[in-house]
């Protein structure tokens, strides 16, 4: 399954993009904030990450940038099965931030969420993650006031994460356009 925005498409990930995903989240400002990525983030953990199967209703993309010599990776966004929940998760790689990308990725997604029926997603960014939580605000989503305590492998520690979430039964409030305006590309058979 493919996603194209205004920027960006969205791709499943393939066994030969490892290198240049090692090459992005090897960094632990990144990893820091993510609490199912392992810390330090060796060749082999991109490589297995790289090679996942998608899971049906809950997809995980590599997000790209389009260019005229083909696309960059950037970083990844998908959606997870957390105990009976559907939990949206996102990174971006440090040199791209403050662009935007996270969020119309983000919205991108939940346009898809949607299609498939999922009437309510959550995210749960760690409570010093300020850059997070803002990307969620302008997706459409609500600090619920709810805190989990989720385990940071970059932090050594349990950290405190704020849940947030957005209802998709009605329409997305967002500052863009209500159904993202983004369309699910499926690869044919």
């Amino acid at each position: 399954m493919f996603i194209r925005s205004e920027r960006l498409f969205l791709r499943p990930g393939f066994p030969e993009d490892w290198a240049e995903l090692h090459a992005l989240i090897d960094d632990e400002a990144v990893v820091r904030n993510l609490a199912r990525a392992p810390w330090p983030y060796g060749p082999d953990d991109a490589k297995s990450f790289a090679a996942l199967p998608q899971a049906g209703k809950h997809p995980h993309f590599f997000i790209t940038l389009p260019g005229s010599h083909g696309s960059r990776l950037i970083g990844c966004v998908g959606l997870a099965r957390y105990g009976e929940e559907t939990e949206l998760g996102y990174w971006i790689g440090r040199r791209h931030w403050g662009q935007g990308y996270a969020t119309e990725a983000a919205r991108a997604v939940l346009s898809l969420a949607r299609s498939f029926g999922h009437r309510r997603v959550i995210a749960t960014p760690f409570v010093d993650n300020e850059a997070s939580a803002r990307v969620l605000a302008k997706a459409g989503f609500r600090a619920t006031g709810d805190v989990r305590h989720i385990q940071s492998p970059a932090r050594s520690e349990p950290v405190a994460a704020l849940v947030h979430v957005v209802d998709l039964v009605a329409p997305v409030d967002c500052d863009g356009p209500q159904d993202g305006g983004f369309e699910p590309m499926r690869r044919a058979a």
